[in-house]
């Protein structure tokens, strides 16, 4: 399905899973920490997140692509990323380039936070769906195009290599984790199927935040933490604050961002609520982040949070537990 009105490509999604018993007949793929994005150019470059938010005109970097591809028109997958002075994608510096509305300040964050666009596949070309063509074909046609450049860049396949082996250098390298992807796949739009495994090297979650804390101490008049919550069948389970991982920025934007979504009930059901009382707040769960985390108890709640920061990219229909 092309960009025609309101009709877009949804993403295809990987499910969290382990690596395949056998390596025959599957590549892999290091997972990039950043934010999912959909583009379409032709004549123009349009870009969209998978909760459908525009990101173009956030990151004028994608304009790129229109060098690479001359007269071609194309519709590509990727990830929008951040690269930090180890040249390792950054979710935290990427965190500057997100929710900028005016053209200087976007410039302005551009010049300090450069972001890159890692296009891992393609999904139409020239007005032609390649949707229903396998992987390996897709990923031949994505590397004829060579886009490679300044703020584009083709990211590594491995075929024929063992996942182990991958993993292995994802971890060595700092990197988040590997994407399976089994080489006979077609690309089912808005689908999470197990063609697709993705295995994570830091423990991380998506998370629904449902409210916030008053700071304390030096912290007063402030976000003092984050009320957390993952979905569990129809209901908003409790799991847990994170209050580490900020910084001072940060925490005003993000209590400048719930303080117009505070509401009197909680957001969580199941009996999971935190104790209301001074200083908890509680908002409509609508904003979605990410936090590292060293495990989950016995309770079901997150131990040892950390803050990465906003996705963008997620709604919050789509957080559970992973």
């Amino acid at each position: 399905m092309t960009e025609t009105g309101s009709k877009r490509i949804a993403p295809m999604l990987a499910k969290a899973g382990s690596l395949p018993e056998s390596d025959a007949g599957w590549a892999y793929e290091f997972k990039w920490d950043g934010v999912r994005a959909i583009t379409y150019v032709d004549g123009d470059v349009r870009a969209f997140s998978r909760g459908d938010k525009d990101l173009a005109k956030g990151f004028p970097e994608l304009r790129e692509l229109r060098t690479h591809l001359g007269s071609r028109s194309a519709v590509l997958d990727g990830e929008i990323v951040a690269i930090d002075d180890d040249g390792r994608p950054n979710f935290g510096r990427l965190q500057h380039r997100l929710n900028l509305v005016s053209d200087a300040a976007i410039t302005k964050r551009a010049n300090e936070f450069a972001a890159t666009y890692l296009v891992f596949d393609v999904l139409e070309l020239d007005g032609e769906s390649l949707l229903g063509l396998p992987y390996d074909e897709r990923r031949d046609q994505l590397e004829a195009l060579e886009l490679n450049g300044a703020t584009v860049a083709t990211p590594p396949v491995f075929r024929d290599v063992r996942g182990v082996d991958v993993l292995a250098a994802a971890d060595s390298g700092g990197l988040e984790g590997i994407v399976a992807k089994r080489r006979d796949s077609i690309y089912r739009p808005g689908a999470r199927t197990s063609d697709w495994v993705k295995l994570k090297i830091v423990k991380a979650q998506e998370v629904v935040i449902g409210g916030w804390t008053d700071g304390e101490g030096e912290r007063a008049g402030s976000l003092g933490a984050l009320l957390l919550g993952v979905n569990e069948g129809n209901e908003l389970r409790y799991a847990g604050k994170v209050g580490t991982g900020f910084d001072a920025r940060q925490r005003r934007d993000l209590l400048a961002m719930l303080t117009p979504l505070a509401v009197s009930a909680s957001p969580f059901g199941g009996g999971s609520s935190p104790g209301t009382g001074d200083g908890v707040h509680f908002v409509e769960p609508a904003l979605v982040g990410e936090v590292s985390y060293s495990e989950w108890t016995s309770g079901g709640y997150l131990r040892h949070t950390s803050w990465r920061g906003l996705r963008i990219d997620k709604t919050a229909a789509e957080v559970v537990r992973e």
